[in-house]
Order: C-alpha cells, then structure tokens, then sequence
C-alpha cells in the first residue's frame, strides 16, 4: 500500500535537494541543444535506475535495529545538509554532444550523463535514508523518481526561467533546513527509543 504521506515528503525533500545540483544545469543545457523528449527519455531512465539503487541498499539498511538505523539516518541527513550548506559555486561539467539528433543518440547521452553524475549524489544518498528511515521502499521510491523526474522536466524545459525568478542559494538553503529537520528528529529517536 503506498503512504502519500511518505511519497509527499520525499518527493519534497529530494525535489529541493536536486534543484541546485549540477545535473538539472546539465539536463537544461542539453534541453537546450536537442529535443526535449529525447533527453528526458534518457534522463528519466537513469534517474529511475538510481532510485531502484537507493531504495534497495536503503531498505537493507531496515534489517538493522530500529534505534541504529535512527542514528545512523540522523547522521547522514545532518551531513547532508552540512553538503548543501557548504558546497562551492556552479559546478559546471561539460556536456558531450551526440552527433546527431537520432532519438538512441540524444536519450543514450543524457542517461549516461545522469547515470555517471549523480552516483553516490546526494539525493541517492538521501534516498537510500529515506527508504531506511520510513521502511515503505514503494512510497519513497514514487516520491524519490517523480521529485527527480520532476527536476529533470524543469531543467529541460523551463529551468532558464525557474532559476531568474527562484534564487539557487534560497533552494539550497531550504533544502539544507529540511534535511536539517529530519536528522535531529532521527537522532532524537535514536536517543529516546
């Protein structure tokens, strides 16, 4: 049975903490470049590859007792934070062209872009604690997939004009509190189980 609940808030937590990261600049600029769809095709796959991942070590992480994974979770959502707060400016990775437009082409750059780029990323990361922190790997993994759908649809498509009208630092701040929020509320249920 899927937790809206849990799908909502994950999909929160890692919309905002995708939205400043360098893969939705590079799904803008290859956005930019070649047809929409053909990107978001590729992008989509890895990005949905990456959850399957992060739900999985994540739901590894259950077999654990309760009060261990509350800490553990607590921990890596505070270092999180600590990552959004004190990264440096525009990481900017260069963007390999496809030498044409053909549909395997373009999706086949864009997934092997995400793919190499957002491994080990902050939001698997977080992904992974979500799925130990509620134990329902279906809710997080909806949320986790559709928030960073999401993110790749706005980058590829109006992420030019997102980012005049929302500053990154203020996205960056607010994803920081929330992961912020729910680490001192994992610690406090490791402390207090």
């Amino acid at each position: 049975m899927i937790s809206f609940s849990v799908m909502a808030l994950v999909f929160g937590v890692v919309f905002l903490a995708e939205l400043p990261d360098k893969t939705a600049l590079a799904g803008l600029v290859l956005g930019t470049r070649y047809r929409a769809s053909y990107v978001f095709a590729g992008v989509a796959a890895a990005f949905a590859v990456h959850v399957v991942l992060a739900v999985a070590a994540g739901s590894v992480l259950t077999l654990l007792p309760q009060q261990l994974v509350h800490a553990l979770t607590g921990v890596l959502f505070l270092a999180g934070a600590a990552m959004l707060l004190l990264k440096g400016g525009d990481d900017e990775e260069e963007v390999k062209q496809p030498e044409n437009q053909s549909f395997w082409k373009v999706s086949g750059a864009g997934f092997m872009l995400i793919l190499v780029a957002e491994f080990g990323d902050l939001t698997q990361i977080m992904t992974a604690n979500l799925a130990a922190r509620y134990d329902d790997p279906i809710s997080v993994g909806l949320g986790a997939v559709l928030a960073l759908w999401a993110v790749a649809g706005l980058g590829i498509v109006g992420g030019k004009a997102l980012m005049k009208r929302v500053p990154l630092a203020l996205i960056t701040k607010i994803a920081a509190l929330l992961m912020l929020g729910l680490g001192v509320w994992s610690l406090y249920e490791a402390i207090t189980a």
